[in-house]
């Protein structure tokens, strides 16, 4: 298994004004879903930053999201762990299989991989 990324989520209800903030920086708008919005550097693409005003699919805002290359081998050993499953293993019509679990520190973690066409 490996880590292809791991981007900061920030809960915000500033969604415009969070980009704009965050362009003044370097970042720019690559996704926009309307509830959830992720920024990149033009020269480092995989340095990102996620805003999200809520998930489309669960309750929970996740703290930080970690891509990886299997989720579903990365689940059983979560789950072996005995960690806390938030939202179980699932495809969302956005094209993402994911989970959230919560790590040592109670924060909640978005664990995903994009599915293959």
């Amino acid at each position: 298994m490996s880590v292809r990324r791991v981007v900061p989520d920030i809960r915000s209800e500033a969604m415009q004004e969070s980009r704009d903030f965050y362009g003044l920086l370097g970042l720019e708008e690559v996704m926009n879903l309307g509830w959830v919005m992720t920024l990149a550097s033009p020269s480092q693409p995989s340095a990102q930053l996620t805003l999200m005003r809520h998930d489309e699919s669960v309750a929970v805002v996740p703290d930080l999201s970690i891509e990886v290359d299997d989720v579903d081998t990365v689940y059983a050993a979560v789950v072996a762990s005995g960690a806390e499953i938030v939202y179980p293993l699932r495809d969302e019509a956005w094209g993402v299989r994911r989970f959230f679990v919560t790590d040592p520190n109670g924060r909640v973690v978005n664990v995903v991989s994009h599915l293959r066409e």
